[in-house]
């Protein structure tokens, strides 16, 4: 193992809209995400793949602190 870990970036982020007559894709995301219910607040890594399910749902999905 090294000395020097990097530590991971995280963001939060906030359901702010219902998956009720939503694309399923968009369903997907959201749940590849963690989020279940609106209001919920989830922490995931800032990974690209995690930034492009962000970007593809954002009109549901609020980012908070980043």
């Amino acid at each position: 193992m090294t000395a020097a870990k990097k530590t991971a970036q995280k963001i939060k982020l906030k359901l702010i809209r219902s998956l009720n007559r939503r694309q399923a894709s968009h369903r997907a995301c959201v749940n590849g995400l963690g989020l279940k219910k609106i209001n919920q607040v989830v922490e995931v890594l800032d990974t690209p793949e995690n930034r492009g399910m962000f970007n593809k749902v954002s009109y549901m999905v609020e980012m908070i602190d980043g």
